[in-house]
């Protein structure tokens, strides 16, 4: 659970008067997305969402691909997903890919206009033959059901896919608009467990759009230089505290 001090969470709590640079994560900028109350409440008044348990097994996932596909970085070479997708591409080799897929480092790009230090920490970055990188992420389920990103929960992958792109293009990179979800998903019709879970892996491709990530930001300096700001309608969270909140006055 997080830490909490006087009633508020001990770090990272955004001050308006201060003039240090401010660091605003992918998933916080997510969160303002999703409620700017439960962001405000976050950023500004230390008290965070209840956290979650890991998904370790996605982690586990995580990071076999990323040794997979290392092995292809220190070779210069494609890999068969690569090839069966036909992605003219090799994974990007880089002093700074290791910090760059590190959480709470990440890449990092100091957003002048609101003096706020955005962040997002990414799986794998591959470059194509004209020297432009391609942001790909890795994730992982278990669904009988055909893999698509057109779902409503999903589109905050391709947020976070546009994200990324935006980070490296700030940071002086190249960018292709194409980006990559690599996709594994557990196969639950094997006859027995025996130890071991197999996975299906497709590549989902993304054309991504960075023109609205600018003034997000400008909203998000905006909210955490107000007032409290009113709950998304459909805010479980706040749907939540305002429930409780009304029975416990009872």
């Amino acid at each position: 659970m997080p830490s909490f001090k006087n009633g508020r969470r001990a770090r990272n709590i955004f001050d308006p008067a201060s003039e240090e640079p401010f660091k605003v994560s992918r998933s916080k900028l997510e969160l303002f997305l999703g409620c700017p109350r439960c962001f405000y409440l976050d950023r500004r008044l230390g008290v965070g969402r209840p956290s979650m348990p890991g998904f370790t097994l996605n982690t586990a996932v995580d990071n076999l691909l990323k040794k997979e596909f290392d092995i292809h970085r220190a070779a210069g070479s494609s890999h068969p997903l690569m090839k069966a997708y036909k992605i003219d591409a090799v994974p990007f080799r880089h002093e700074m890919i290791n910090e760059w897929r590190e959480n709470f480092k990440g890449i990092q790009y100091l957003h002048r206009p609101t003096n706020f230090i955005i962040t997002g920490a990414v799986d794998d970055i591959w470059v194509n033959p004209n020297g432009e990188l391609i942001v790909v992420d890795y994730k992982a389920t278990s669904t009988a059901g055909e893999l698509t990103l057109d779902t409503e929960y999903r589109q905050d992958y391709k947020r976070q896919l546009e994200i990324y792109q935006w980070l490296l293009k700030e940071s002086g990179f190249r960018v292709s608009e194409m980006s990559y979800i690599v996709y594994a998903n557990g196969d639950k019709d094997k006859k027995a467990f025996d130890g071991k879970l197999e996975f299906n892996i497709v590549v989902l491709p993304h054309r991504g759009d960075t023109a609205w990530i600018e003034g997000a930001i400008l909203s998000t300096k905006e909210c955490l230089m107000g007032e409290l700001p009113a709950a998304a309608p459909d805010c479980e969270y706040c749907l939540y505290r305002k429930a409780a909140a009304a029975h416990e006055k009872k």
